[in-house]
């Protein structure tokens, strides 16, 4: 199974992971901010992750970490 790691303190919510996830399983978590006031990208289902790290290669921040 793969993980999908966010380092949600410098995530800024920019959405293109949302986007990008053929799976659909990435989402902002609007219930909290982080420590620069943004609401962080979480994986909502990490069993129905399939790899293909395309949220890794769409975030302009390089925040996500995908392992197979």
């Amino acid at each position: 199974m793969a993980k999908v790691q966010f380092q949600e303190d410098i995530c800024k919510g920019c959405g293109l992971c949302v986007e990008a996830c053929p799976k659909k399983i990435i989402a902002t978590d609007g219930a909290r901010l982080n420590a620069r006031g943004y609401h962080p990208a979480v994986v909502a289902e990490m069993e129905k992750c399939i790899g293909c790290a395309f949220c890794a290669t769409m975030c302009p921040d390089c925040v996500i970490t995908v392992e197979k």
